[in-house]
């Protein structure tokens, strides 16, 4: 299989990855042939999967906007893939020009295309990180350098657990990654489920399952723990095109619940 220049050194490119294959999914060009080979496989089954993709990314961007206008200043996103358009510094720092934002991802290729975007823009970073090791974000020195615990944090966890499987503890990867953010910080959350997933489950499955991180299948109820005690803000933990829809756009028209994902966003008392 060929290797693109640009292809980290050490990455296995002939295994996908679900950072590359959302990449894809949303019209990107980072990813390789394995990813797009699963892509094809996948599209087969469940067509409707880039618009869901999509209404994912919207979300991250209403939401995004929400926290710089409720005046957050700073970013934590972990699980931040490949950048695309609307990156979270691009969409913050519209409504807080100086706000500070650190990427996080497990992909190599993630990490490497975020730093090349964000070369020379003081604030905003990339690190390389498994959120199955929250210790290892939270003490990062990049992480200590940009972001004070000591003020409000927007925690940001996109798309990520639904690749975390139980016997990985997401629920105590929350809650230490709540418990590490200050009162008046904010988590939000997005989480592909199986409720209102038409597709067929298992093929899915079972194709991302070949991939470096393979899925876990939760429902909406399973979801609403992860934020703890946070108070959820209006609309609540609803499908993803739900959460404060702004415009009239193509993923209007994806039902509500054939979205496969809800989102919420909660503030820490």
């Amino acid at each position: 299989m060929d290797r693109p220049e640009w292809a980290p050194p050490g990455i296995d490119v002939e295994r996908p990855s679900a950072a590359r294959l959302y990449d894809y999914f949303l019209g990107g060009s980072h990813n390789f042939a394995a990813d797009r080979a699963m892509a094809q496989q996948l599209l087969a089954t469940a067509p409707d999967i880039p618009l869901i993709a999509q209404a994912n990314r919207a979300f991250l961007r209403r939401a995004v906007q929400m926290l710089a206008e409720s005046g957050i200043r700073q970013f934590l996103d972990i699980g931040s893939g490949i950048p695309t358009l609307g990156n979270v510094h691009e969409v913050a720092r519209e409504v807080v020009p100086d706000a500070r934002v650190v990427y996080v991802d497990l992909d190599p290729v993630a990490v490497a295309h975020s730093s090349v975007l964000i070369r020379g823009q003081e604030g905003v970073a990339a690190i390389q990180g498994d959120v199955r090791k929250p210790g290892d974000i939270l003490h990062h020195e990049t992480v200590r350098n940009l972001i004070d615990f000591t003020e409000p944090v927007a925690l940001l966890v996109i798309a990520l657990l639904q690749f975390v499987r139980d016997e990985d503890d997401p629920a105590g990867i929350m809650a230490q990654l709540r418990g590490a953010l200050p009162s008046g910080s904010y988590l939000a959350l997005s989480h592909g489920v199986v409720d209102g997933w038409r597709h067929d489950k298992e093929m899915v499955k079972n194709l991302y399952s070949r991939t470096t991180t393979p899925p876990a299948s939760r429902t909406r109820a399973d979801v609403a723990p992860f934020f703890g005690d946070f108070e959820l803000v209006d609309p609540g933990l609803v499908w993803v095109t739900q959460w404060r829809p702004d415009q009239p756009s193509k993923i209007d028209g994806i039902k509500a619940a054939k979205s496969a994902v809800v989102a919420g966003v909660g503030r820490k008392p």
